[in-house]
């Protein structure tokens, strides 16, 4: 992630080296942290900064493990091939086959490090969280830095598209100039809130006519 890290200002301070220190040593309480350490900047090694066409903002990471094998792995929705697909990416799926593939059935890999590769920013708010609770590492420094990375691609690229779904990232769109890139706001996919905006909403055909009409090639979802 050299790119990143010569133009993020905070990753240039080295603030996300002291930061992952803290989130993996004093801040774990001796609890796990998931993901594992040497993933949690998968999304910006997977990703470089001058490919980013589609920014994805999840909230924090997968607290579980199933034999041994941590659900999370820096990539926001995203978990390891073969475990249990959560209730959310499901619904990514299903908007995804409905709206793309015209209500085709398709099988998708649980893992998005496909996506990742083509431009898609799979990015966290926060980084890290311990074992079992959700949004424990929310107040350790991680928002400041996630913050800093989307001001960063909002001024520094062009004509990407930022996918905001849920009140929590919406919260976000301040640091965004909507007048360069396109913000596309829904519910949440989560099982309590997929039905009142997220299913049906076509965002990804709609980010894939954004891309392709500002000549840049749209996204295999």
């Amino acid at each position: 992630m050299p790119l990143w890290e010569k133009t993020v200002p905070l990753l240039k301070q080295g603030y996300h080296i002291e930061l992952a220190n803290l989130a993996y040593g004093a801040a774990s309480q001796g609890r796990k942290v998931y993901p594992p350490r040497e993933l949690v900047f998968n999304a910006m090694h997977l990703t470089p900064l001058d490919e980013v066409r589609v920014v994805i903002l999840g909230q924090d990471p997968y607290i579980n493990e199933f034999n041994g094998v941590p659900e999370a792995h820096g990539l926001c929705f995203s978990v390891r091939e073969g475990l249990r697909v959560p209730p959310s990416l499901r619904n990514i799926f299903k908007e995804v086959q409905d709206s793309i593939y015209g209500g085709e059935p398709r099988n998708f890999s649980s893992d998005l490090s496909r996506w990742a590769e083509q431009g898609v920013l799979l990015l966290n708010a926060s980084l890290s969280v311990l074992a079992k609770r959700s949004n424990s590492h929310a107040n350790l420094g991680w928002h400041k830095l996630t913050d800093n990375i989307i001001e960063t691609i909002s001024e520094k690229n062009d004509h990407v598209v930022f996918m905001l779904w849920g009140a929590f990232a919406q919260k976000k769109a301040p640091l965004i100039d909507s007048s360069r890139h396109l913000v596309l706001k829904t519910s949440h996919p989560s099982p309590l809130s997929a039905h009142r905006g997220f299913l049906g909403s076509g965002v990804f055909v709609k980010c894939n006519e954004y891309l392709q009409k500002h000549g840049l090639e749209p996204i295999i979802w």
